[in-house]
């Protein structure tokens, strides 16, 4: 895949954000919010002795949960210099390959049983390629597993903090953070207003954002108002995503109002 100038900004921003950000810890991290991923769609016993690849890697925590869920070997794919935390996180786990390159780069694994795009694919401009090179990768009846920010149930947010980025993509990271903490904090009487009222984003608020401490919550925020690029996608875009690369059997989640999980399968298992 070519990397333009919109993606190879989106590398850096990440890079700089993980690196400043380098651990997980809490809610982020359990099998509970990895299960909350796939809803009905899945269950995670099925990574149970199996071979996935992870697109986007980051630091390696969807990695890690996966692991933790049993799978056999995981290929962890990570351009960013988000790249070094985890060669230090994996130096000596041998059920780990890493590969520093862009999505596409899937394509040099071969019988994968799953790939993993979570949180990834809508900060690239031009997504298709990475999806087909997933398809030419995943053995005859592998699956992959994406999940994105949906424009439905986010209408509100994106009144708001769409205006917000066109700010906070230009602010140094240092400031971005201390706006992040701030937020942070004030989701906190959000949150219990959200208890009382159906306010904007409820199910997010309470289900997922309200189990985590304060530097996952100050995490989430610089995550959400750092990259230059990010796309909501609307149902039929998240579907046509996989179904267009010749995936079968695509399955959706509107997780939490505010997000898509999308699966599809390969046929001819």
């Amino acid at each position: 895949m070519t990397r333009g100038g919109t993606e190879l900004n989106t590398i850096d921003d990440f890079g700089r954000q993980w690196t400043r950000f380098p651990q997980m810890t809490g809610y982020l991290t359990t099998q509970e919010c990895l299960a909350d991923h796939f809803g009905e769609l899945m269950s995670i016993e099925e990574f149970r002795g199996k071979y996935v690849a992870d697109i986007g890697a980051a630091i390696g925590r969807i990695a890690s949960m996966v692991l933790e869920a049993g799978a056999a070997r995981v290929a962890l794919i990570e351009p960013s210099d988000a790249y070094l935390v985890l060669e230090r996180t994996f130096a000596n786990d041998r059920r780990v390959e890493l590969i520093r390159d862009v999505g596409d780069a899937v394509s040099r694994l071969k019988d994968l049983d799953f790939v993993l795009a979570f949180g990834v694919l809508q900060f690239i401009s031009d997504p298709n390629p990475i999806v087909r090179a997933a398809y030419s990768a995943l053995r005859p009846g592998g699956k992959i597993a994406i999940w994105l920010y949906s424009h439905e149930g986010n209408e509100a947010y994106l009144r708001i903090f769409g205006t917000l980025r066109r700010i906070t993509v230009r602010l140094p990271d240092p400031v971005l953070a201390g706006l992040g903490s701030f937020l942070a904090l004030v989701s906190v009487p959000y949150i219990a207003l959200c208890r009382l009222f159906p306010l904007p984003l409820r199910d997010y608020m309470l289900n997922h954002f309200a189990k985590l401490d304060h530097k996952m919550r100050e995490l989430t925020v610089f995550d959400q108002l750092n990259p230059r690029y990010a796309k909501y996608h609307r149902r039929e875009e998240a579907r046509a995503l996989v179904a267009d690369a010749g995936f079968h059997d695509v399955r959706l989640f509107h997780r939490h109002g505010y997000s898509w999980t999308v699966i599809g399968t390969k046929p001819g298992g």
